[in-house]
């Protein structure tokens, strides 16, 4: 009950009145006491200069350790943007010796700088390290700057040790601090569960005010979040209302079902307002501890319509690691190659078989319901059945891509000089160029009425859409499916697409599996903490199992819809209408 009435006084009664007077105070909190010399935790400093990621950057960076800390237990772990802020280390002290939080070390991180050799700078990495809403900064912590914090030791001679579990772990910052930590934690729940965000910058720097729309769009992953802000904050209105920014993403959170609050003052761009609620926004953080943080129910109706609640992803067994796509049948029938030519099946109960051993030079491009294909070295196309192999007349060197449907064969080559060309096979012997552009990609999909060919473009967000005639020759080209990319990574091929039975195509992206509706919007976003999903295919004997390739492991959910395979007869699709 305690704190409950100081939650109310905090963020009820007091709090907006304290911001409308300059240099006004807050109830005293007694989670700021100073507390007694051998109650307080060690807090030293160190000094980072060995990133590969951020190459050439100097940064300090402080370590606090509680003195209820014993080694042969590993702490919990609460990073900070922007070196100390909020007087964590008395809050720390007085909320873990009451209770109010776990045992936690706090590890403190500037931002880095590039000196030259008379240590004058050169630039400073703040807002590229802060504001990007890639995961590069939150590698940057898990792979280089948490690691050297773990090498430390108190002046007692005590080890430092963070569990690894992302439900002991929040991080937090002020300002692009605050988008920074909401960045890593939501590229990288399964390091971080719990987020606070003061005066956070979501606005049009780096992409940041992107997030409002990927939030509503991406199935909701298990983070709590406290945001905090004044409705006359800015730093600088050439990037707009960032007060807006923050309420737009307290809109998105509550949308997509997040457990989150938030505590909205007058005050400006500044840390008064945070600095002052600090130790109650620590103990909402951490409140129920050890009990997990949940994700909770989307209102997102694509999200409702596709997933089942009872099933999320799980990795697969595999055989080995998979070069290229995942393919599957009409059968529900996954197949892949590794980088040896080694071509693996797997049955529609889930069963993974050694098939064949592709020549070398041949890399395998398709499949029927009961046969592979395969390009040469010098674009000959093979096509393996029943032990046998089949040889289709004529060469295609540069081909890259191949869609195998009931209608014919469509082929992906890359021509003289910049062309990309669409070729149309009957697999007789006959053979047409049906379309020709410069920015052409290998990644082709047929609609599951088969009235539409889906292919990718080279360096951009979008999809190519055609209308297939009768003849399956393709017209009426446009850009049609707009795909989200944050991460700005046009200069990377994109994976492979399938569509459901209701006409939702599935893209792998580097963002997740980006699910659009049949008017070419992205509705839903299914993502991995492993990162960028590199190929998809929907198999199993309902062809209602999801399986994609990220980072050479192999994840399946089973869904709600059922998936539809090139090779299958053509279905009618019921219209989403034009809205």
């Amino acid at each position: 009950m305690k704190n409950i009435f100081t939650l109310l006084i905090v963020f009820g009664s007091f709090t907006l009145y304290a911001q409308d007077i300059p240099n006004a105070r807050f109830p005293f909190d007694p989670a700021r006491k100073q507390p007694v010399e051998d109650r307080k935790g060690e807090v030293f400093e160190r000094e980072f200069a060995d990133s590969k990621i951020y190459p050439g950057t100097k940064r300090k960076y402080w370590v606090y350790v509680p003195a209820a800390y014993a080694p042969d237990k590993p702490a919990c772990l609460y990073t900070g943007m922007d070196g100390i802020s909020f007087d964590a280390p008395t809050v720390f002290d007085n909320l873990i010796e009451s209770g109010e939080m776990p045992v936690t070390i706090g590890v403190f991180v500037q931002s880095g700088t590039v000196y030259d050799s008379n240590n004058e700078v050169i630039r400073y990495n703040r807002s590229n390290e802060f504001d990007k809403t890639d995961d590069t900064f939150a590698r940057f912590l898990i792979e280089e700057l948490l690691p050297d914090a773990e090498k430390q030791q108190t002046a007692d001679g005590r080890p430092v040790r963070f569990s690894g579990d992302p439900n002991d772990r929040a991080i937090a910052g002020n300002s692009s601090g605050a988008i920074c930590a909401f960045t890593a934690a939501w590229n990288r729940p399964d390091v971080w569960s719990r987020v606070f965000s003061a005066i956070g910058t979501y606005v049009p720097m780096r992409g940041g005010n992107e997030y409002p729309a990927l939030i509503r769009k991406t199935e909701p992953k298990p983070l709590r979040i406290f945001l905090q802000d004044g409705e006359k904050d800015t730093w600088n209105p050439l990037f707009g209302s960032w007060f807006d920014a923050n309420l737009n993403m307290q809109s998105a959170l509550s949308f997509a079902g997040y457990e989150m609050t938030h505590a909205w003052g007058t005050g400006g761009h500044d840390g008064n307002h945070a600095h002052e609620i600090f130790p109650d926004v620590m103990r909402w953080l951490w409140k129920g501890w050890p009990a997990k943080v949940q994700s909770g129910p989307s209102k997102n109706d694509m999200l409702v319509q596709i997933l089942d609640p009872e099933h999320r992803w799980e990795e697969a067994p595999i055989p080995s690691i998979p070069q290229g796509n995942l393919y599957s049948n009409s059968r529900g029938e996954l197949f892949f190659a590794d980088s040896s030519g080694t071509v693996y099946g797997m049955n529609d109960r889930g069963r993974w078989d050694r098939l064949m051993q592709l020549p070398t030079g041949e890399k395998l491009m398709a499949c029927a319901e009961k046969k592979l294909y395969s390009i040469g070295g010098k674009g000959k196309i093979n096509v393996y059945a029943d032990g046998k192999k089949q040889t289709l007349s004529g060469n295609y060197p540069g081909a890259e891509g191949l869609l195998v449907t009931a209608k014919g064969i469509y082929l992906a080559r890359r021509a003289a000089g910049t062309e990309r060309e669409i070729w149309l096979l009957n697999g007789k012997g006959g053979k047409s160029l049906v379309d020709e552009t410069t920015q052409g990609g290998i990644q082709m999909m047929i609609s599951p009425d088969h009235r539409m060919l889906i292919t990718s473009e080279e360096n951009s967000h979008w999809l190519y859409n055609y209308t297939v005639e009768q003849d399956a020759a393709i017209s009426n080209r446009q850009r049609w499916y707009w795909l989200h990319n944050t991460d700005n990574r046009d200069f990377e091929v994109k994976g492979n697409m399938m569509f459901d039975l209701n006409g939702n195509l599935y893209a792998a992206t580097p963002l997740g599996v980006q699910v659009c509706d049949q008017n070419g919007r992205v509705r839903a976003i299914l993502t991995l903490p492993s990162g960028k999903i590199d190929a998809l295919a929907f198999a199993g004997a309902e062809k209602d199992m999801l399986y994609v390739l990220s980072q050479g492991k192999l994840y399946r959910r089973k869904m709600k819809t059922e998936g539809i395979t090139p090779d299958a007869p053509p279905v009618k699709i019921a219209s989403q209408g034009g809205g």
